[in-house]
């Protein structure tokens, strides 16, 4: 990706017909600072949370949780995944060098009933760094309900209080499966029914279920 392609695309993140609607400053960043980044991402921080592990069609990902400093949407997030709300959903928007977006709709681009919006919780100390999830949301801060995204890039741009006073919250961080997270980013995307981004092969999620005992990832 050139860094000029990269600076075209906008930091602010909106939830709009099922897909991040991109919006505000140019990232400043240059690839080869998007690449260090990547390459040098810290061992994830032990905090106090469950791990889930994110059963896709392309491998499975597992995300430690922060319900210490994300604790409502730490709870709002599981509760989704008690009720098995993933199973079936797509990554829906794929954008190498920014996110991996899913949680929303199914591969016919339906989309689910979800629960009551989510307070917003970026003002936590959590920064939108490679592997960190965040809950996607539209323009107004507490309206995320139950989809979320995986940053591929430093995306700090978008932490508080940068857009509009506020920022998009970050809630964990991939522990393990960090390769799948970047096959799914590079895969090939095309605009399908008014929606861009979209991976031309659907990426499935076929579950969500959190580990205990030795299947945690230490």
């Amino acid at each position: 990706m050139t860094t000029s392609f990269r600076r075209s695309l906008l930091k602010g993140i909106a939830l709009g017909a099922g897909a991040l609607l991109l919006s505000g400053a140019a990232l400043a960043q240059s690839d080869a600072q998007a690449e260090a980044s990547l390459d040098a991402a810290p061992a994830a921080p032990a905090v106090k949370g469950p791990q889930v592990a994110i059963k896709t069609s392309m491998g499975d990902i597992v995300v430690q949780l922060d319900e210490e400093r994300a604790p409502k949407t730490v709870a709002n997030f599981m509760q989704y995944v008690k009720q098995g709300f993933y199973k079936g959903t797509i990554f829906h928007r794929v954008i190498d060098g920014f996110m991996i977006q899913a949680g929303g709709m199914n591969e016919k681009f339906e989309g689910r009933k979800t629960n009551k919006p989510v307070k917003n919780e970026s003002n936590n100390g959590l920064s939108n760094q490679p592997y960190t999830i965040s809950m996607a949301r539209e323009d107004h801060p507490d309206s995320a309900t139950s989809q979320f995204f995986i940053n591929v890039a430093d995306n700090s741009g978008i932490d508080y209080p940068h857009y509009k006073g506020s920022g998009y919250t970050v809630f964990g961080k991939v522990v393990k499966g960090q390769e799948v997270v970047d096959k799914i980013k590079g895969v090939v995307v095309d605009d399908v029914r008014g929606m861009q981004n979209v991976p031309v092969t659907p990426i499935f999620i076929k579950s969500v279920t959190v580990l205990k005992g030795d299947k945690l990832v230490k």
